[in-house]
């Protein structure tokens, strides 16, 4: 992607942000609706692709891994770099861009099995190509409503957009399923190419008129790297994103050695059915749509901050219900550590995001949520790998233990912080001006900028 020429100039005018909250908000409406059909579309994908690997194309066990493997990759090479094009580029055309790409990418699926062609490579490249559009577009994603919306709706606005994810996993299944028997697995991935074409007609109807973020006094000619290490020394500089990115990537280590092997302990150990596991996770999706519907309520009453840390004690203390379960009768138990966990991780996360968001500069919001990401995800495959290794020689339950009593004091890293004392969304952090910043002496290219005030008051 070429990058944009810098400016310090005025900004243009934006049109007039609705005053009627969200439902009387066009945009964010075309947006909202638009991403709920490629969410439907993308729970289509997420089983038909391994099922049509498995199936159609008899991959390997060791292919088969690679394949999920190579979905994840992009997000670690890719996400920090694409945090930079995000901040330097306008966000809605990259939103534009990557769902336009995913749905000619996907299409090429069911051609190539139509002409006979399709090979097991195929898919590989495809899903490693498809993963790193998703980087530039979920980077984008997030860092493009704060522009869009008031501060003070970013709450309500990522509880809608979550909801109809959680709402997604609860019907997905049943739906993927159903067209993958009636059409098979190669042309129901039509459905889900067919969704990111209708959200990128909504996106282009969109009338909000969007700046190039500007960039820091002193940034004439910004390189890469160091435009990256910015990046990372406004997370890790600042005690607020700090310690959220402490609590959700310990969190992400420990509830992965949990997850890693709980349908196999549910199996050989708990000896369940696949009806009964079937219960349990969908309890758990339906605990993800009430955290979405209560996130916003919920911080209004108790506070941002309060909030936050609230939904971590929860989050972190859920996962004792699987080791707990007693083997006679372990479903109640594992029901209710489900539904617990679904509601508290949802909500957490709906709630701490909105946070990074207010508190960070537009300029800075791609490069952020890149560092983020990059930060709190790169603990997934550690902890994955640590539960297969715990269980293989240790056992399952012994390892459901170390995930659930390592889990337990991720909540300490918000508690001790200045999250806890955060009742609103605070102001994000005004930068000098070019004038300002000559005045004080200017600024290094690449220095990293001081944290919020307001966070870490």
């Amino acid at each position: 992607m070429p990058s944009s020429p810098g400016c310090t100039c005025a900004p243009m005018r934006r049109l007039r942000r609705p005053t009627g909250g969200l439902w009387s908000h066009p945009d964010f409406l075309k947006l909202w609706t638009g991403q709920s059909i490629s969410e439907v579309g993308s729970q289509v994908s997420q089983l038909a692709i391994p099922w049509l690997a498995a199936v159609g194309l008899h991959a390997s066990p060791i292919t088969f891994s690679l394949l999920g493997v190579l979905g994840f990759l992009p997000f670690i090479l890719f996400a920090l770099p694409a945090g930079v094009w995000v901040d330097r580029l306008r966000r809605r055309q990259i939103l534009i861009v990557g769902d336009s790409a995913r749905a000619v990418l996907l299409s090429l699926i069911p051609i190539l099995w139509a002409l006979g062609v399709l090979r097991i490579w195929h898919l590989l490249v495809l899903q490693f190509v498809i993963g790193v559009f998703t980087v530039f577009f979920d980077v984008a994603y997030q860092s493009y409503l704060p522009a869009l919306i008031e501060r003070e709706h970013l709450v309500d606005g990522n509880s809608k957009l979550q909801l109809t994810v959680s709402v997604a996993q609860v019907a997905g299944p049943s739906l993927s399923g159903g067209l993958i028997a009636a059409l098979t697995a190669p042309y129901a991935i039509v459905a889900d190419a067919a969704s990111f074409v209708v959200s990128t007609l909504f996106m282009t109807r969109m009338r909000h008129r969007e700046n190039i973020p500007e960039r820091a006094a002193g940034e004439s000619h910004p390189k890469m790297w160091p435009q990256v290490r910015e990046g990372l020394a406004w997370v890790l500089g600042n005690r607020t994103l700090r310690s959220i990115a402490g609590c959700t990537g310990t969190s992400n280590f420990f509830g992965q050695i949990l997850f890693a092997i709980l349908v196999l302990y549910a199996v050989r150990v708990l000896h369940l059915s696949s009806v009964a596991l079937g219960v349990v996770f969908a309890v758990g999706s339906l605990g993800s749509v009430a955290g979405a519907l209560a996130a916003n309520p919920l911080q209004k009453r108790l506070g941002v901050g309060p909030a936050i840390v609230a939904y971590a004690v929860i989050f972190s203390s859920a996962g004792l219900a699987m080791p707990l379960a007693p083997r006679s009768f372990p479903l109640p138990v594992l029901i209710a550590g489900m539904a617990l966990f679904g509601f508290a991780s949802v909500a957490y996360n709906i709630t701490q995001v909105s946070l990074r968001q207010a508190i960070t500069p537009e300029r800075l919001q791609g490069r952020m949520n890149a560092a983020m990401r990059w930060v709190v995800w790169g603990t997934i495959p550690l902890g994955t790998l640590a539960g297969g290794a715990i269980g293989q020689t240790v056992g399952l339950r012994a390892a459901l233990w170390v995930g659930a009593v390592g889990g337990l004091p991720v909540f300490l890293w918000v508690l001790l912080s200045p999250v806890r004392s955060i009742r609103t969304m605070p102001e994000p952090f005004v930068e000098p001006t070019p004038a300002e910043a000559e005045l004080a002496g200017g600024l290094v290219e690449g220095t990293p900028l001081p944290g919020p005030a307001a966070a870490d008051a």
